[in-house]
């Protein structure tokens, strides 16, 4: 089966920390480990969104070009996430020219369904520049629920989509100002129009019971308040409209947001060009039997629920002023919007911008992407805000990842090491021996019936039960006891049982802890090159603009989801200690020295 995962953008305004990688970057790389694993041929796009007033004003702010801002910032993004092991297929850029011809030929063909009309629409200008401030630039109280700081497109806390004029005391978030409001013409796009299309998709993916209970209920509720939505904004730094428009237009360019979930299929068109099959995108676009999984916070679920869906009808020309397709053929909509909730600190929010943040370099550099992994997956924000805090992520990682895990492989490797010093030759297998192989066996189906539905928590605590059976299992053998010339035998049979239970085991994780797994693969006699990593490499633009780097990765030879057998005299040394079990008070005295030099 054709699968597209399909990444959230991170936006270019500064490094990755961790609310931006808990509930996407490392559930989105599991799930995609896992579905090449099962067998399945996986499409991982993304990149850095770079267009929008926020890079503006922070490139004006340290006196350099928004391109040369947004360079640097997607440069340093690519390679924490290469770093944290995020196997893309593609993680390009919103400024690439093949972006940009993408995007105004999705413009183009939704203009000539007839789902994009001009209006004229009150905008916020900056009242000492006269200068339009964006609808991310403008805060105030939300009409709807209160809350104080919902910004000028959307409210963070009731999801509810506004309009600046909606916000109650409004004020700019540049300079805290009151906004003056003036009239300009944009296009819209014409949600009423597709809104039909939209309900009978979303009730046709809700009958399916895949989606997340929280996800379907609100892209439904919001459909009860549908309205155009303005698609361009006046601004000098982003796409501009095409041909004609653009002549009649040249101040204006796409609202970020429009251009940016573009980016998934600009990013599958990029990637099918630079493979030297430039169609190829086609098979997980066009072929109706593609599923397409989107990862986002709930913060985006609009944009991935309502507006990108309703891009591709029009596209398609399904709304209620029907049309037809352009040379992209009918796209596929999104099989699931797999939106999680957020990572909290301190019971806060992560916010770069109110500098209430974990940096990921800081947590890679000083702890390494194994602990990280872990914690995200075993106490993320699946399904509910999670809450960080310092002793818990050393609590996962000394008493679950080290003590359980960990012991595991080391106390294999070591006694396979001292007795044998390669994997024996087992003889016939006892009820005990036979009872923990088909239990580890049994788990490939459970977990990945769990990773297959994005329950990425329950996957991985059902992985550390049989972590937990496996080590029952050497208590209740005793291999250690095994001693004299008739148990040698035995001990054998036993130590074999055990490395292939551990080595299953560390199929079972691969997805979840790729580096680790290849890790202990090696001291179990492997190769120590199990799950293909990424890599960040640098390449040409493709019609003509400046080069960039860009994530990829050959992923051709990752295991499969099942068990395998181990290699009877394959060398096992002694083994040195595949995690790093950490200090409390080391890392609470290095965490408070971390925030006190920023």
């Amino acid at each position: 089966m054709k699968v597209l995962s399909a990444v959230a953008w991170p936006y270019a305004n500064g490094p990755r920390h961790l609310g931006h990688v808990a509930g996407i970057g490392v559930p989105s790389d599991v799930f995609s480990r896992y579905m090449r694993m099962a067998g399945h041929d996986v499409l991982v796009v993304s990149g850095s969104d770079e267009h929008g007033t926020p890079i503006l004003v922070q490139a004006d702010k340290e006196g350099i070009s928004a391109h040369e801002f947004a360079d640097r910032n997607h440069r340093i993004i690519a390679q924490e996430l290469v770093d944290l092991g995020c196997s893309y297929d593609l993680y390009t850029r919103t400024t690439s020219r093949n972006h940009y011809r993408v995007v105004q030929d999705l413009f183009e063909q939704c203009l000539a369904n007839g789902y994009f009309i001009e209006q004229t629409q009150q905008v916020a200008l900056d009242p000492r520049t006269g200068r339009t401030l964006p609808d991310r630039y403008i805060e105030g109280t939300c009409p709807i629920c209160g809350y104080e700081d919902a910004r000028g497109d959307q409210c963070d806390n009731c999801g509810n989509q506004l309009e600046p004029t909606d916000l109650l005391d409004p004020r700019s978030k540049i300079d805290g100002a009151t906004p003056q409001f003036g009239e300009t013409e944009h296009f819209f796009l014409d949600l009423p129009a597709l809104a039909d299309a939209l309900r009978e998709y979303l009730q046709g993916r809700e009958a399916t019971g895949t989606w997340r209970h929280n996800v379907i209920n609100f892209s439904l509720n919001i459909l009860d308040d549908i309205r155009p939505r303005a698609m361009t904004r006046d601004i000098d730094w982003g796409i501009p409209l095409p041909g004609e428009y653009g002549d009649k237009y040249p101040t204006k360019r796409f609202y970020v947001w429009f251009d940016a979930v573009i980016g998934y299929l600009s990013a599958s068109i990029e990637w099918a060009r630079r493979t030297g099959d430039a169609e190829r995108w086609r098979e997980w676009w066009n072929d109706p039997q593609a599923q397409s999984f989107y990862f986002m916070g709930k913060d985006n679920i609009t944009f991935h629920s309502q507006i990108w869906p309703a891009e591709l009808l029009a596209y398609s020309g399904k709304g209620a002023k029907g049309g037809q397709p352009g040379a992209l053929g009918e796209l596929n909509l999104p099989t699931e919007v797999v939106a999680s909730e957020f990572l909290t600190m301190e019971s806060k929010q992560f916010s770069s911008s109110r500098g209430h943040v974990i940096g990921l370099r800081h947590v890679l550099e000083t702890y390494g992407p194994d602990p990280l992994r872990y914690y995200i997956c075993a106490a993320g924000p699946e399904t509910q805000d999670s809450d960080f805090t310092w002793p818990d992520f050393v609590q996962r990682n000394n008493s679950e990842l080290v003590a359980g895990w960990g012991n595991l492989v080391n106390r294999t490797a070591s006694m396979v090491a001292k007795n044998f010093g390669e994997i024996p030759q087992p003889g016939d297998l006892d009820e005990v021996d036979s009872a923990v192989l088909a239990r580890v066996a049994a788990a490939f189906d459970e977990v990945g019936g769990l990773l297959a539905r994005n329950r990425v928590k329950a996957a991985l605590a059902e992985v550390m039960r049989v972590v937990g059976d496996v080590n029952k299992y050497v208590s209740d053998t005793e291999p250690f006891r095994l001693k004299g010339d008739d148990q040698r035998e035995r001990l054998a049979t036993v130590l074999h049982t055990l490395v292939q239970a551990t080595s299953d085991c560390n199929l079972l994780l691969a997805p979840f802890l790729p580096h680790a797994a290849n890790r202990v693969d090696a001291v179990l006699g492997g190769t120590g090159d199990l799950m293909p990593m990424p890599r960040v490499e640098e390449v040409e633009d493709l019609d003509g603009g400046p080069g960039y780097p860009v994530i990829t990765g050959d992923y051709a030879g990752t295991p499969d989801w099942a068990s395998s057998p181990v290699a009877v005299g394959s060398p096992i040394a002694k083994p040195t200690p595949v995690f790093v079990k950490l200090d409390p008070e080391e890392v609470v005295a290095t965490e408070r020295a971390a925030m006190s030099d920023d």
